[in-house]
């Protein structure tokens, strides 16, 4: 395992921070090309297909948000594809904004209502930045969850796949005593479902619908 795929697999390490901390991570994790996951996310080029990563540019200043931290300040489209620099881009939304878990899901819920999945990651991410070490995993999963609708709605089939089996996998472990109402029963027949539509034999090629397909985080009582 390199540094790069430390910092994302080992929340609260001040590398994450530093070098991974940009909410996008989870996305520019996986090649849009092949849809493998990248074991050099920062290369100009995947090495399991060769293409040239959407991120390229010319060497230069890496960006800082407003408190001197790492965040890419590209503008992105409504799913989280990067823009040219200059170019009118949807919103992100902000990092480090405290939330309790209740208020984590309710904002996360709206924007994958809306069909921002992408936006809906940022959120989790940051409570996942935040919670405890007990919930890390949950608040990690999940967000990989949203990652993986994001994939989906591109139009990333594979990479769509294999962020939902991970997300699938990580909040599995809390399904005896899922905290915060959190539908971990539901996520899970949900992100399954979505995987094999878009790997299995009759796999469409088109992207889904991100609000259509967009899952429940809690159940129906919460």
């Amino acid at each position: 395992m390199n540094d790069a795929q430390r910092a994302h697999d080992e929340p609260g390490r001040p590398l994450a921070r530093e070098e991974g901390g940009d909410p996008a991570c989870w996305l520019d994790q996986v090649c849009d090309a092949c849809g493998r996951i990248r074991e050099r996310p920062g290369s100009e080029v995947c090495e399991h297909c060769g293409a040239v990563a959407g991120e390229s540019a010319p060497a230069r200043r890496r960006d800082r948000d407003e408190q001197g931290r790492a965040r890419n300040a590209r503008p992105r489209d409504g799913l989280g594809r990067p823009l040219p620099y200059g170019a009118p881009g949807v919103a992100r939304q902000p990092e480090g904004v405290p939330r309790t878990p209740s208020e984590s899901l309710t904002e996360a819920q709206r924007l994958l209502d809306a069909g921002m999945p992408f936006h809906a990651h940022e959120v989790l991410e940051d409570a996942w930045k935040t919670a405890p070490e007990t919930e890390r995993e949950l608040w990690r999963g999940l967000a990989q969850l949203a990652v993986g609708l994001t994939h989906a709605a591109r139009g990333n089939a594979v990479g769509g796949a294999t962020l939902l089996d991970r997300g699938a996998a990580a909040v599995e472990a809390y399904a005896d005593a899922a905290p915060h109402g959190i539908d971990i029963a539901g996520l899970l027949v949900w992100a399954r479902e979505l995987s094999g539509r878009l790997t299995g034999p009759e796999a469409a090629a088109a992207p889904v619908a991100a609000a259509d397909t967009a899952p429940r985080l809690r159940t129906a009582a919460d």
